[in-house]
């Protein structure tokens, strides 16, 4: 009798417990939205300052259709910062692995074209990763930064994929296939690998690779300090080996590089949510979290 009452009175001071946690992430989300809203409204978009100032644009994550760095996102971004008049140059910072080598292409042309277009200045300031996709759009910059350990460089083409060939057959399962056109089922993976496939592969992979280099050789071709087959192997190095072998230009941050290109520390933000906000959501992360998981 007396494990059941205390079983029930544990019960009752776990459910209101619950309800008091329910109780108080209503109340604090709901001021927090208030106090989102009442500063997105009277906060001039992340500006620091008054007068001209640097457009920021903020490149983080996978470069990838449907993406935050797709050219469907950072092109109309890219447009809106380099037709302000009161921005005297762009800051890109960029943080990302890389990804699909036609949307970065696309985004390296458009920084090209709008450079020609409006004549403003472009620094690159690369944060943890600068490799890959990502570097291939950072070459469209009139110069890089990076931090002594931001991982730098992998200029080179890579597919990756699987084969199941030994797989289905353990299984014991027929696959049918109907095409027209003799190449219309090239690569299948429940297929062996054949010789036509893998020149088919290098054909079209060293085209790819071909365009990527000859992108950094245009913009880099005077600043290499090494023989370009030493560079272009896909290989990737720390920020401070990389300006020893001419892939960036300076060691140094975001504030760095306004002040040194720019001569201020005034800048606007373009696209993304302005700097008060993100603090906002990384606060309400920790929270939740730490509730979460009992921190």
């Amino acid at each position: 009798m007396t494990t059941l009452l205390v079983q029930d009175l544990l019960k009752e001071k776990r459910k209101d417990r619950f309800w008091k946690n329910i109780r108080f992430f209503c109340w604090f989300a709901l001021i927090a939205a208030l106090i989102i809203y009442i500063f997105s409204q009277s906060l001039p978009t992340s500006i620091e300052g008054t007068g001209q100032y640097v457009a920021l644009v903020r490149l983080d994550g996978l470069i990838a259709p449907g993406r935050d760095i797709s050219s469907d996102v950072v092109i109309p971004i890219l447009r809106e910062a380099f037709e302000d008049k009161n921005a005297k140059g762009i800051l890109l910072d960029i943080n990302s692995p890389g990804g699909t080598p036609v949307q970065a292409s696309i985004i390296h042309d458009a920084i090209i074209s709008f450079k020609k277009k409006y004549h403003k200045k472009v620094i690159v300031v690369g944060e943890d990763s600068l490799t890959s996709g990502a570097y291939y759009i950072a070459v469209a910059a009139d110069k890089i930064y990076v931090n002594p350990n931001t991982i730098t460089g992998s200029i080179g083409v890579i597919m990756k994929g699987f084969g199941f060939v030994d797989a289905i057959k353990k299984l014991g399962i027929e696959r049918r296939v109907y095409t027209v056109g003799t190449s219309k089922d090239r690569l299948d993976p429940f297929l062996p690998q054949n010789e036509a496939d893998l020149k088919k592969i290098e054909q079209v992979m060293e085209e790819v690779y071909q365009n990527f280099t000859q992108a950094v050789l245009n913009a880099r071709k005077n600043k290499l300090h090494v023989e370009p087959a030493t560079l272009f192997t896909g290989d990737f190095w720390s920020g401070q080996t990389a300006l020893k072998l001419g892939l960036v230009d300076n060691l140094g941050n975001m504030i760095d590089a306004l002040q040194n290109e720019f001569q201020t520390e005034k800048y606007k933000e373009f696209g993304g949510q302005p700097a008060f906000l993100r603090l906002i959501g990384g606060q309400l992360s920790s929270m939740f979290d730490n509730v979460a998981y009992g921190a």
